[in-house]
């Protein structure tokens, strides 16, 4: 090997090197771009029954098919916004005329409550909190003053949102009106040899990813039914907007349904401060929390065995595996693209990794 074959080799691998960081650098200031595209497709994989129905089962024209499926979605939109918008206002009116003082005598009632409830001393809960370090009082220390720049600074990203609400919007109607843009806009960077395999992984991972997503919004309806319901019998204010809530956390596997639990049984005891601890405020917590029970074990036990056997056809113990990895190596959002990912990732090894008998173990139910 001659010193001019070495240097040719080390040239390339320079050049190869570069051509990566260059590579990269793009896609992470095209960010925004992948982002709405990835929110698009996922869009357009919920609407394609909507279409198929309405281009199959009513004889529609596709283009008329995609139009009505798309107002249905931003009609959809529209509405969860409308949910929140007389909830946010009320929110800001009471933040303008909030007295803390009066906030915070009604907080330490509720803890002095609690703690003689627990039959617990105030001075030894007290001293606990002092050898903790911690503020005695639940207030005492905490700027509330955040609150307000919080709620200009959620403005501005909403503001801003809209660019990006009307990028996906108009993204999702092509993907939805051609099926097939996506896919034609992805074989352009596939091997002639490589294409028939790659057309038919994901025509699949198409139909699975589809039933995916209508039954996870399957799964967050019937959760937030069930929130509903529980909300207005105890007699919680802004039932159906904490329901929404809780029930859109359940998206985040494990963690999710903690934080919406934690969530809903907070709003419950201070949507009655100021009322009596053990006849009020400990009851109406305690039918919450048989709610969100009962809702876990309807979600655990008939929604989520539903989507991931009859849609991903993946074991539950393998998606769970999948979901834990995931969640260590890219934190929340790992977790919530574990499953479309895991399930597109085993597409693609069966058509071209279908002799390998790892492979076969895994993906046999495909």
């Amino acid at each position: 090997m001659t010193a001019k074959t070495i240097s040719q080799g080390i040239l390339r691998a320079i050049g190869v090197l570069i051509g990566i960081a260059l590579l990269l650098y793009f896609l992470y200031t095209i960010q925004s771009v992948i982002a709405y595209l990835a929110i698009a497709a996922v869009t357009a994989l919920i609407g394609s029954p909507l279409v198929r129905f309405f281009r199959l089962r009513l004889k529609l024209p596709n283009i008329l098919a995609v139009i009505i499926t798309m107002l249905l979605m931003v009609g959809l939109l529209v509405g969860i916004i409308a949910l929140f918008i007389p909830l946010l206002s009320e929110q800001g009116k009471n933040l303008s005329l909030l007295d803390i003082d009066d906030l915070q005598t009604s907080l330490n009632t509720l803890y002095h409550q609690i703690t003689n409830y627990l039959g617990l001393s105030s001075h030894i809960v007290e001293d606990v909190i002092d050898d903790a370090g911690l503020e005695k009082n639940i207030l005492q220390g905490l700027d509330i003053g955040f609150i307000p720049n919080f709620l200009n600074s959620f403005l501005n990203v909403l503001s801003t949102a809209s660019i990006g609400l009307f990028s996906v919007l108009f993204i999702s109607f092509f993907f939805l009106k051609d099926s097939k843009l996506f896919e034609h806009g992805l074989l352009i960077f596939i091997p002639v040899d490589k294409k028939k395999g790659t057309t038919n992984s994901i025509g699949k991972i198409n139909g699975l990813l589809s039933r995916y997503f209508v039954g996870l919004l399957l799964q967050i309806f019937i959760l937030f039914v069930i929130y509903t319901i529980v909300l207005l019998i105890v007699g919680i204010e802004n039932a159906v907007v904490i329901a929404f809530l809780c029930a859109l956390f359940n998206i985040i596997p494990y963690i999710g349904p903690i934080i919406g639990g934690v969530i809903m049984l907070t709003l419950t005891m201070t949507s009655n401060l100021g009322s009596d601890f053990s006849e009020v405020i400990l009851p109406k917590t305690g039918y919450v929390f048989i709610g969100l029970l009962i809702g876990q074990l309807v979600d655990n036990f008939f929604s989520q065995p539903f989507i991931f056997s009859n849609s991903v056809k993946s074991h539950p113990l393998e998606i769970f595996l999948v979901i834990i990895i995931a969640g260590l190596l890219f934190g929340t959002v790992g977790m919530i693209v574990a499953v479309p990912g895991y399930t597109a990732i085993k597409v693609i090894l069966k058509e071209f990794l279908s002799d390998n008998q790892i492979v076969k173990s895994l993906t046999h139910n495909l």
